[in-house]
């Protein structure tokens, strides 16, 4: 459904997106991964025919953006960077607009604009001036009138950026609705927990290089780092995190308060098994010891050290 073929964009000297390839299959819900300034909205933006590459091929639907854009494009409803929308007109009226600079019939966009905005859950504002409106219910009616010509492709450019929780919450709830509905969803996002809540698939780039791409649960696996919590009775002396920062397969020991202190350690189960009696042998009285963290953040982090 979307092909990225060696893809390449240059602003000058700088190259925003650098040989990327990846390739997302009907139904699926990829995560496009990487911190500000990766060059995940300028691959979006080429996707959407905002901007254009300096190489490579991007294919939607077996059709290619950069030589057939309104063809690619009928298939695509997409939200890219930050919505606005015109503060005195409704809801009602945007889709209406909307659908009728789609070349939507009158008809069809009165039935779908139902649909889409109780998928989105704004039933009740529909005829409220959109100048009242919160961020994230603008949010949910750029998601709404992404999906009023029922496009095949949903392409979202971080969907949840600088919303509240409340209004994170609820667009993630949007999206696995809709991904329930087999739409083939292709978001980026900055924020590792979503991508690991939300998608199938991640592709994780940093300086517009693909780093790796796979199923969240091959990624999880992938990661040979984790961050343990420990947790004693009694202050954690600087003596014990001396002598824990010299065991086998630990990177590094940071202390958090008082009786708690973060261990990041690289190593199977078993070595886990050992680091504990390690630290129980020094005289500590352990009434934790857990992981933290996510296992994709420790996978990211770790390639992107490696990348630099």
């Amino acid at each position: 459904m979307i092909e990225i073929q060696n893809l390449t964009k240059t602003f000058g000297p700088i190259r925003a997106v650098d040989d990327l390839s990846i390739k997302v299959l009907e139904g699926e819900t990829v995560g496009f991964l990487g911190p500000n300034g990766a060059g995940k909205t300028t691959t979006i933006k080429i996707l959407t025919n905002l901007i254009s590459a300096t190489s490579g091929r991007a294919l939607l639907h077996d059709t290619d953006i950069l030589t057939h854009p309104k063809q690619a494009l009928s298939h695509v409803g997409a939200v890219v960077e930050t919505p606005e929308f015109y503060p005195y007109l409704t809801p009602d009226e945007t889709l209406a607009y909307l659908g009728r600079i789609r070349g939507m019939h009158s008809k069809d966009i009165r039935s779908r604009s139902t649909d889409v905005i109780q998928q989105v859950k704004l039933e009740q504002w529909r005829t409220t001036r959109i100048g009242k409106f919160s961020k994230g219910m603008k949010q949910r009616l750029a998601i709404a009138q992404a999906l009023l010509h029922q496009p095949e492709i949903l392409i979202l450019d971080e969907p949840t950026s600088g919303l509240d929780p409340r209004g994170m919450v609820e667009v993630r709830e949007i999206i696995k609705a809709l991904k329930r509905q087999h739409y083939t969803i292709f978001m980026s996002s900055h924020l590792l927990g979503e991508v690991q809540e939300v998608c199938d698939k991640a592709a994780l780039i940093d300086r517009g290089k693909l780093l790796v791409f796979d199923s969240i649960d091959k990624l999880k696996t992938l990661s040979k780092v984790t961050k343990l919590e420990v947790v004693i009775l009694g202050p954690a002396s600087d003596t014990l995190l001396g002598k824990t920062r010299g065991l086998a397969n630990v990177r590094a020991v940071e202390r958090v308060n008082e009786g708690v202190f973060l261990v990041t350690f690289e190593g199977s189960l078993e070595c886990r098994a050992d680091l504990l009696h390690a630290i129980q042998s020094m005289g500590a009285k352990v009434a934790g010891f857990s992981p933290v963290g996510l296992p994709l953040e420790m996978l990211y982090m770790d390639l992107v050290k490696e990348s630099r």
